[in-house]
Order: structure tokens, then C-alpha cells, then sequence
């Protein structure tokens, strides 16, 4: 036993020898060690290649990577030549004022007081090891871009040149072993146009700059390309990385977003949701012959009340879409014949208030005593509810899965195969009383509310591109995002325009459906949505939404607000959905999302004008520039110069030192010139010419006299 006692003595003693020797050099060896580690010879380093660039429709960048620096120095840089070191310090005594003193002008937001104090914490710090000097203290806390870094390295002993590089986990160190300072290079991504179609665009984020969302991600492989590689050996004391495999930089993404409409369409949605204090907002634009999404917003109310792109709502929002449905409810009744295509069918809504198989279907005019009797195309432009459900009741009451495959054939329920993540497929059941799941069972009263949009759920991208196959004649369009992928200024690869369905109804059904939604945008309730320039077709939607906040008809209602439709009516070019979320009344669609449809149509046709300034000249009259009245001396020349034939009158209405001036007419640089050589104080608001003076002309002048100058362009 005694032996077996000292035994397990010494192996304890031995344990608390490990753990207190690895503590010692966890602690105070570990700068040390941290060091060696550095110095380790790396067999294989990754080298990244340059991410690809995503581009607008007409070129201009919307996402890339730029090279952006840390800068930071080490001021045991070179410690085995101690001559060096002394060198260096004196240098660092003479000139660190100077350097302290341009850093200043580089960066204002620091002192060159603060600079030194921090450049001589640095250098008088002491390691745990004993030794002085900081080796990875940083002059700036942040990265900075290329042209500050070559400020900084313009400076003195920071612009010595670097004589060691190495890469660690795709970052690029380089370092001057006589100055001491060091760089880390990173490839970062930024987006020129900030915000602009953030959620589309998409972003990286961590250390390894991983797609997050959007293109980045769903064209990560593309964009990404593929890492190079590279060895490392040891030569006499230094490390040669030498070439293996070159890395293959990413190909370029031209997009099918246009930066004008994409920037028209964000201002006009958010300068709504802030009139109306909605929470939330989207708008799409789309060209209807390719499909192509020429703008996508995505607007999310924050805490703070500003309005950001958060969420890729357009894409992957489904709810109950409200009377934006009605149109693909009537699209297959006409498809199927069972309303004729002169929509001369009569629908008795009577006072507004109808009851269908228990429960009771309101007009939004009900108080007012309804529609009474409407044909088809009028339940649409007024957007009657009980005109629609009465109809597809009636004659899909008995087979309602006849109802439901005419939507699915008509294009509302289509798999859009989007490329982008985050996509949601509308839901919209199919006939089924046997089920005992809530969400999906069948009954009575659950065709004549789908008919009007509700027990449904469909993104307002399907909803879009239903519409815009109506304006297409038929013809469904997938959403195109991406045109092409480029690589060297060489296009590797084209997107063409996908069609998903060839005809959506049969061509009689949609001209007729084409021609009431023009009317409902003439002559109905989508007439905030119409131009007094050309024609616009579309349908408006308002829908109560059910969610963990509120219900249909108790607590804070919340609404769905859409307007969907297409422009120039006459020759569709264009097709635009517009949907607010927000609480309580007023709600309106057409009102509200309507009103942006507006500004967005005629701000996209207005950039589509092409004037050419000819055009407005007429070539019997000679052009005679304005002038401004005061010293027309140059302006004379200048007439001269150009040969003018006839010339203004130019005449400075000046009078005598004592009367105060006439200086209607003048710049406000002759005018003031004219009141204070008069010992009068002029006063000047607004810019332009003096359209009028608050001192009469011709009064007298008397000492201490003020004279306000208005001035308009």
C-alpha cells in the first residue's frame, strides 16, 4: 500500500505540473507562441479570385467588389537588426508631428494630438514577454478605400516599400520590415446605388463574405468563381509563395433591373406609405413582351418609422389578394362561355347585401343602397362583390373543381420557377369535404369568397404576371431577372425570355377582359391610376387581412391595398402591381395604391420620351438670350461675339446718388451693388432676377435704410 501511495503522489504531482505548465503558457507565453504559430510554413494557401460584378440592364453597377485596407503597424518590425531599430526610432522622433499632422488632414474626424497619444501607446506598450512595442496596432480603426490607403502610404516611414506578403484565410498581408508598416487587403462588396433593390440585388455578410439573399445567392457558383492555389516554402529565412493554380475570377450578371425605374418606382411607393402611414409596401414593373422586371421594391416600416428594404415581400408574401382576383374569376367564366362575350349578362346585386348559403356578401356601397342591377363588365368596374360571387356560384356552384382547374389553366396558380430564394407558389385548393384539416376543407360558402380573393394565397409576383399575360394577349411570361452572364466583356451565356404558357384563354376572353379593365380605369373606381396622356387598364383591390394582430371584424383591422394593371392600354408596354399593408381606414385601392401606379406610369413614359431640341426651334426667328438689367457691358460682347441680329434693349435703370434705384430686373450681384454704393443695406432672398423691391424707387435715401430684394428665377 505505501508503495501504491507514492505512486499515485508522484502522478498527481506530475498532473498539476501539465495543467500549471500549459496555464503558463496559455498566459505569458502566449504572445510568444502566437508569434511562431505566424511564422508555421503553410504547404497550401487558397487564394480568392475577384467575385463578379452585378450589373444594371443598361451597365451600370449595382453590386461589385473594390479592395478596401486595415491599416496598422508593427513596431518590433526588423527587432533582430538593432541598428535598424535605432535608426528607425530616431526617424519616428523626428518626424512623428508630421505624420501625426497629415493623418489629421486624411482623417478630420481625429486631432493630430489624438493621433500621436495613439501612436505612442503603441510604440511604448509592453508585451508579457518582456519586449516594447505593439505588433499589430492600428491607425485607423476601420477599413478604408484605396486612394486613402495611398495617402497614408505616401507619408513619411510609411512610405517605405513592402518587402514580405503572404495570404491567410484569403486576406492579402503585406509588410515593410523597415518602417513596420503592414496592410491587410479585403475584397469587399459594396452596391453604388445603396439601397436601391437591396432585397433583389442581395448582400454578403461574415468574415467569409457568404451570400446572404438574392442574386448573390442564387448566382452564387457564377459569381463566386474558383479559388486558386498556392505553395509555400521556406528559402534560407523567408517564405516565396510561389503560383500553382491561378484563381478564376467570377462572371459578370447583367440584370434586367433599369436603375431609373427601379429609383422612380421606390420614391413614389414610399412617399405613399408615409402620406398614408402604411406598414409595409410593394411594386413590381414589368415588360410585358419579355417579362422582364424592370423594378422590384420592397418597403418594411421599422421601429424608428424609416421605410427599408428588409423582406423580398413581391416574391415570398402570399395572402389573400383581394379584388385584383376577380379578373381571373371572370376570365374563366368567359374562357369557359358560360357569360357571353358582350358581357350583356345581368346580375342583380340589389341594395348591396346578399346572403349565400348562410352568410351575408356586401358590397362596399351597401349603405348606400348597392348597384341594383349591373351586366358583367360593370360588377368589374365598380368591383361589386356580390356581381362576381353571384356568378361563379351560379354556375359553378354544382362542380366547383371545373372553377378551380379554370384557374390553374388560366395562370394565377402557376409555378413560376423563380431563380431567386425565397420564392412562395400561390395555394389555391382544390374541392375537398372530406378532409378534416380547416385550412383545406370545402364548403359551401367557400367558392363564392374565393371568387372575390379570399381563401386564397398568392404572391403579387404571380399576380403581376397573370396580369401581364392579359396585356400580352394571352401569351404568360416568366419573370426575367437576369439577361446574361459576362465574363472579360465577353457574353458567356444569354437568358432568353421564357414562356410558360402559350395562351392562358382563348383570344376573344382576353380582348374582352383587356377592354374592361380599361374601362374600369376610365369609367370606374380605378380612375386614380389613369393618365391624362395615354391609356392605362388594370383593376383595383382591397382586402381585410386576418392575422395574429386583428381579425375580419373585431380588433385592429388590417387591409391589403392593390392596383394591378398595364400601360398604354392601346399597345401594353408595361405592366404594374402596387400593394400597401396598412391599418384601419380609409383603405382604398384604387386611392391609394392607385395613386402610385399613377406616378409611376407617367414617370416611365415620360422617361421613354425622345426630344430632340431641333425639333423645337424655328428656323424664321432668331434665339435672344435673356439678360438681366444692370452692367451689360459683358453681355454685350458677348451678343456681339455670336452675332446676335437683334439685341435686347440693355438699359440700367440707374438715377442719382441720393434717389434709391430701380433694380427690378437686375442679378442680385448689379442689385446690391446699385442700393449699397447709395449707403442702403440690401437684404437678397430667393435666386434669380429682383422681381420686386420693398423700397419704392425714387424715395429718398436716408441714412440706415434697409431694402429686401426678391429675387425668382
Amino acid at each position: 500500500m505505501p508503495r501504491f501511495f507514492a505512486i499515485a503522489v508522484v502522478l498527481t504531482l506530475i498532473g498539476f505540473a501539465v495543467v500549471g505548465k500549459a496555464m503558463y503558457i496559455m498566459t505569458a507565453k502566449k504572445d510568444y507562441w502566437t508569434q511562431v504559430a505566424s511564422r508555421l510554413k503553410r504547404d497550401s494557401v487558397s487564394v480568392k479570385p475577384s467575385r463578379g460584378n452585378i450589373l444594371s440592364c443598361d451597365g451600370q453597377l449595382m453590386a461589385s467588389s473594390i479592395p478596401e485596407y486595415k491599416l496598422y503597424i508593427d513596431f518590433q518590425a526588423g527587432a533582430d537588426d538593432s541598428l535598424g531599430m535605432h535608426r528607425r526610432d530616431s526617424v519616428w522622433a523626428e518626424k512623428i508631428d508630421t505624420i501625426c499632422y497629415e493623418l489629421n488632414k486624411i482623417f478630420p474626424t481625429k486631432s493630430a494630438e489624438e493621433f500621436k497619444a495613439h501612436l505612442l501607446q503603441g510604440k511604448n506598450k509592453v508585451l508579457k514577454n518582456g519586449s516594447v512595442g505593439a505588433r499589430h496596432w492600428p491607425i485607423w480603426p476601420r477599413r478604408v478605400d484605396y486612394n486613402t490607403f495611398c495617402e497614408v502610404h505616401k507619408l513619411p516611414i510609411f512610405d517605405r516599400p513592402f518587402n514580405s506578403e503572404k495570404v491567410e484565410d484569403g486576406i492579402i498581408i503585406r509588410a515593410s520590415f523597415k518602417s513596420g508598416f503592414c496592410i491587410e487587403e479585403y475584397n469587399a462588396r459594396r452596391r453604388p446605388f445603396g439601397s436601391l433593390a437591396q432585397r433583389t440585388v442581395g448582400d454578403m455578410f461574415g468574415a467569409k463574405d457568404s451570400a446572404k439573399y438574392g442574386l448573390e445567392l442564387s448566382y452564387d457558383s457564377i459569381l463566386r468563381g474558383t479559388n486558386g492555389l498556392m505553395h509555400r516554402r521556406k528559402v534560407l529565412s523567408k517564405y516565396l509563395d510561389i503560383p500553382v493554380l491561378a484563381p478564376v475570377d467570377g462572371a459578370d450578371i447583367v440584370t434586367t433591373i433599369d436603375v431609373g425605374m427601379q429609383d422612380l418606382a421606390e420614391r413614389a411607393l414610399v412617399d405613399e406609405l408615409k402620406e398614408i402611414n402604411g406598414e409595409m409596401g410593394v411594386a413590381i414593373l414589368m415588360e410585358v413582351k419579355t417579362g422582364d422586371v424592370k423594378a422590384i421594391v420592397n418597403m418594411t416600416r421599422g421601429s424608428d418609422g424609416e421605410y427599408r428594404e428588409t423582406v423580398n415581400n413581391a416574391i415570398s408574401y402570399r395572402c389573400e389578394p383581394g379584388s385584383v382576383f376577380k379578373v381571373a374569376s371572370f376570365l374563366v367564366a368567359l374562357d369557359d362561355g358560360v357569360i357571353p362575350n358582350d358581357t350583356s349578362y345581368v346580375i342583380h346585386t340589389g341594395c348591396g347585401v346578399m346572403e349565400m348559403h348562410g352568410r351575408l356578401m356586401k358590397d362596399h356601397n351597401w349603405r348606400r343602397g348597392g348597384y341594383q342591377d349591373i351586366n358583367v363588365a360593370r360588377a368589374l368596374e365598380v368591383s361589386s362583390n356580390i356581381g362576381v360571387s353571384y356568378v361563379i356560384d351560379k354556375f359553378y356552384g354544382t362542380n366547383p373543381t371545373k372553377y378551380v382547374k379554370g384557374l390553374y389553366r388560366v395562370g394565377i396558380h402557376e409555378d413560376l420557377k423563380l431563380p431567386l430564394v425565397g420564392y412562395r407558389t400561390p395555394m389555391i385548393r382544390m374541392p375537398d369535404t372530406k378532409t378534416t384539416d380547416r385550412a383545406k376543407y370545402w364548403s359551401k360558402t367557400t367558392l363564392p369568397w374565393m371568387s372575390i380573393g379570399y381563401e386564397t394565397q398568392i404572391a403579387p409576383i404571380n399576380t403581376i404576371a397573370f396580369y401581364n399575360a392579359i396585356a400580352n394577349d394571352g401569351k404568360m411570361m416568366q419573370p426575367r431577372f437576369v439577361k446574361q452572364l459576362v465574363k472579360d466583356g465577353q457574353v458567356i451565356r444569354e437568358f432568353e425570355p421564357v414562356v410558360l404558357k402559350e395562351r392562358i384563354a382563348k383570344p376573344h376572353a382576353i380582348k374582352t377582359m383587356q377592354t374592361i379593365l380599361e374601362h374600369v380605369v376610365s369609367q370606374g373606381l380605378g380612375r386614380k391610376a389613369g393618365s391624362k396622356s395615354f391609356k392605362v387598364a388594370g383593376k383595383t383591390g382591397t382586402a381585410q387581412v386576418a392575422d395574429q394582430y386583428g381579425g375580419y371584424h373585431s380588433g385592429v383591422t388590417r387591409y391589403w391595398l392593390s392596383f394591378a394593371g398595364f400601360f398604354p392600354a392601346d399597345n401594353p408596354r408595361y405592366s404594374c402591381i402596387v400593394c400597401i399593408k396598412k391599418s384601419g381606414l380609409p383603405a382604398s385601392g384604387g386611392g391609394m395604391s392607385g395613386v402610385v401606379f399613377h406616378h409611376i406610369a407617367e414617370g416611365v413614359m415620360a422617361q421613354n420620351l425622345k426630344l430632340s431640341v431641333k425639333d423645337a426651334r424655328d428656323e424664321s426667328s432668331t434665339f435672344t438670350p435673356a439678360v438681366k438689367n444692370g452692367n451689360t457691358a459683358a453681355a454685350e460682347y458677348v451678343l456681339d461675339g455670336i452675332a446676335v441680329k437683334s439685341k435686347p434693349t440693355l438699359t440700367a435703370k440707374q438715377t442719382g446718388k441720393d434717389i434709391v434705384p430701380d433694380v427690378t430686373g437686375m442679378g442680385a450681384r448689379d442689385a446690391v451693388y446699385a442700393l449699397e454704393s447709395r449707403g442702403i443695406k440690401a437684404i437678397v432672398k430667393g435666386r434669380g432676377k429682383v422681381k420686386s423691391q420693398s423700397l419704392h424707387a425714387g424715395t429718398a435715401v436716408k441714412q440706415g435704410m434697409c431694402c429686401d430684394l426678391y429675387l425668382e428665377n
